[in-house]
């Protein structure tokens, strides 16, 4: 047991000297985009911003601008926040007696006294701003490295596997799954890699003709590159690129921008396909990571190259902002569930409901944290 343990205890320090800087510059960037959306539509929307903090806690650094708004670096750099004028927190959570006393003048200004439309708006931007930034940064690796193209054919089929049931063939060319054009293996690869237990629709070419087959991919273990174990969706069969085949076509700027939403929306349905498999029962619930997973795999993007780290901030962006949009009391969108609830009702919610709903969030939020780090302390562990 103490063995296991000095072992664990050397791994993590080790691991998390060699992910701290690169993980700290990939967060910073995904909260700095996340905090500046809720800054900007604030701004719009006539609300006075008084802080402006990447990181929580003690300020370490930090200066005012000129509409008087606190720009800080804070001790703990686990996230950030803007507080607006009538905040009581961080949270944005309001004082009932300090909105009461406020001036005409005071009030113009406060967040709480704007309509439902405007607080909406603002509270969503944050997650919106997520979005962009992911979309932004897979447009421009497009643009800069092209559109790979390697064709989806088939070279190989595992007996016993699901496309050796589906009724493939040695010679198949991939061209649709599920009415989406395939244009390379490694766009069938990574929508097989999320769909394992759900029927797809493929469309090959054989024999200069069109074959509809179908086939569930099975849920089995890999290794990525790094040598992390995950479990995906495989359809068993194998490609062997040939000289020459491989290639990369440059896009323009609107293609790019077409390929940034994609990915985007990618990412958005894959992790709901991944939450639904938890719900039923299908899913494998060690594979949430939290900050210290999140760690090693910057770690391990920056060691592959800058590509990989940026790739890593793209994919992280899109995963927060969708994150902060779950209707959770303390995130995003609890305070949009709020809202929702205060259109329908015509009134806000009272303060005691608002403040109850904030606890239980935080309560849920904190067991999610826990479980996600226990998940990355015994993989760590292991590895």
């Amino acid at each position: 047991m103490i063995d296991f343990f000095t072992h664990s205890f050397n791994t993590l320090s080790h691991g998390l000297l060699g992910y701290v800087v690169p993980f700290l510059f990939v967060l910073t960037i995904v909260v700095f985009f996340h905090e500046l959306g809720h800054f900007l539509v604030a701004r719009w929307a006539g609300v006075r911003v008084l802080t402006f903090s990447l990181g929580f806690g003690p300020e370490l650094v930090g200066f005012n601008d000129r509409h008087g708004t606190r720009w800080k670096i804070s001790a703990i750099p686990l996230g950030g926040y803007v507080k607006f004028f009538g905040d009581e927190s961080e949270a944005s959570t309001p004082s009932a007696a300090t909105l009461e006393a406020m001036t005409a003048e005071e009030r113009a200004g406060s967040f709480h006294h704007k309509k439902v439309g405007p607080r909406a708006a603002i509270v969503a931007a944050g997650p919106v701003a997520n979005f962009i930034l992911g979309a932004l940064i897979f447009a421009g690796m497009a643009l800069y490295y092209g559109k790979p193209s390697t064709i989806a054919r088939v070279d190989g089929v595992v007996a016993d596997g699901a496309a050796a049931a589906a009724g493939f063939k040695i010679g198949d060319v991939v061209v649709q799954i599920d009415g989406k054009p395939i244009e390379s293996f490694a766009d069938m690869q990574r929508i097989v890699a999320t769909s394992a237990g759900s029927a797809l629709a493929f469309e090959v070419k054989r024999d200069g003709g069109l074959v509809s087959l179908t086939a569930t991919p099975a849920l089995l273990e890999r290794k990525d590159p790094f040598g992390n174990s995950h479990k995906v969706g495989v359809l068993g069969v194998e490609h062997k690129s040939q000289a020459g085949e491989a290639s990369t076509s440059p896009v323009g700027v609107g293609e790019a921008l077409k390929i940034g939403v994609e990915q985007v929306w990618f990412i958005i349905t894959s992790t709901f396909k991944f939450l639904g498999s938890l719900f039923i029962g299908q899913g494998n619930p060690n594979e949430v990571s939290g900050v210290l997973g999140i760690a090693k795999m910057s770690g391990q993007a920056a060691s592959a190259g800058f590509q990989f780290v940026i790739n890593l901030c793209a994919v992280l962006s899109v995963s927060i902002g969708l994150l902060n949009l779950f209707p959770i009391p303390l995130l995003d969108g609890g305070h949009l569930l709020f809202y929702s609830a205060e259109i329908v009702r015509g009134r806000p919610l009272s303060e005691r409901t608002q403040e109850m709903g904030f606890r239980i969030g935080l309560g849920l939020v904190l067991m999610l944290m826990v479980f996600a780090t226990y998940n990355d302390i015994l993989r760590m562990a292991a590895s």
